[in-house]
């Protein structure tokens, strides 16, 4: 475990147990979003261009000002 995350884990501990359970969850949820990723990136039938041509496609709308900036969580 790297001293960050531990670092992370003992500021947790201070938490009421309502917190530490919501962190743990989002921590939870977290990993399993990112071994989806990385199954899906890893996978040769995936079509990598794709992802590429979304990318690019949301940075032509946001140059064109046809997009919205939002803080986390909003929708």
């Amino acid at each position: 475990m790297t001293t960050l995350l531990e670092q992370a884990f003992r500021e947790a501990s201070r938490l009421p147990s309502e917190l530490q359970d919501e962190i743990a969850q989002q921590l939870l949820d977290d990993i399993e979003n990112e071994l989806k990723w990385q199954a899906t990136f890893s996978d040769s039938d995936t079509d990598i261009g794709s992802f590429a041509a979304m990318a690019q496609a949301a940075l032509v709308e946001d140059d064109a000002g046809k997009t919205e900036e939002k803080g986390f969580g909003e929708v």
